[in-house]
């Protein structure tokens, strides 16, 4: 599963007894062709913005997540509360209600909403993929509350990478994204991680270079729901859902940089268990 000296091989395992639901198939989304896209809880929306743009968030129920990356353009964030400008990369939690995004240069910004969110639930290019709730997937409750709602700025540039820690793990009452570190290169094909995750779906956002994504799905004892195993070259920018019990890996394929951005809905417990790992832990308690 994971090499010794991967920090993920200190995670606990689970095992369940397998429910016998349907197992969903992962879905290769790119987001130039299909920039609005969900999973079972969240909502992810691409936008190419360009200098001068007003992006109108809605009034949202929960809250809003705002990827940040390297091309992304700096930017404003408005609320009833003030104005935050954003001019580096890191992920932003803007708190319930109403605002908008100013737009101060050109480039990628990608924004996390609830999937139940009004104002984005009917844009979604996949919706027919969600028309009914994956049984294997856990839906969402939010995890509780900041001490104080306020929007946030998490920049990447005061965390630097540390082996002993899996990526740049931030998370918010919904959502918990991963900042893996930049892949110069392909992959060693020698040194892949498969693994399968219990009840959650991983989205993994490709926003430079290109993977591969090698998917195997379990059979079970309908053999008509039996697939091949998987194994889809994805450029950038792309996000990959993968469903629960997938075994799963992916493996940077460009000769430049590749970066990958793992986003989760709810966040994940066995990350938010290892000290240290959630660099934002103190404002956003666990249950």
């Amino acid at each position: 599963m994971y090499e010794k000296d991967d920090p993920r091989s200190a995670l606990a395992t689970a095992a369940r007894p397998d429910s016998g639901a349907t197992i969903t198939a992962a879905q290769y989304l790119d987001l130039r062709e299909t920039p609005v896209v969900r999973a079972q809880n969240i909502i992810l929306v691409h936008t190419d913005a360009r200098d001068g743009d007003d992006l109108d968030n809605g009034t949202l129920e929960g809250e809003l997540a705002i990827v940040v990356t390297d091309a992304s353009p700096a930017f404003t964030v408005l609320t009833s509360e003030g104005a935050t400008k954003v001019d580096s990369p890191g992920l932003v939690v803007v708190p319930p209600g109403a605002s908008r995004i100013s737009v101060h240069g050109d480039g990628p910004l990608v924004r996390l909403v609830e999937a139940t969110e009004p104002a984005w639930r009917d844009r979604v290019a996949n919706a027919g993929a969600y028309a009914q709730d994956h049984p294997r997937v856990t839906l969402l409750e939010r995890w509780p509350a900041p001490a104080e709602e306020r929007v946030r700025f998490y920049p990447l540039s005061e965390v630097p990478d540390d082996p002993k820690r899996f990526g740049r793990i931030f998370r918010t009452r919904s959502f918990m994204v991963n900042f893996l570190p930049l892949q110069d290169g392909p992959r060693d094909p020698r040194k892949l991680s498969p693994h399968h995750h219990d009840d959650f779906e991983q989205l993994s956002l490709a926003v430079q270079g290109e993977y591969v994504h090698h998917i195997r799905t379990p059979w079970l004892p309908d053999s008509t729901t039996w697939r091949e195993d998987e194994h889809v070259r994805i450029g950038s920018p792309s996000v990959t859902v993968i469903p629960p019990p997938t075994v799963h890996t992916s493996a940077a394929s460009d000769p430049g940089v590749n970066q990958l951005i793992d986003i989760f809905s709810p966040p994940r417990v066995d990350f938010s268990e290892k000290p240290g790992w959630v660099l934002n832990a103190d404002d956003y308690p666990m249950p």
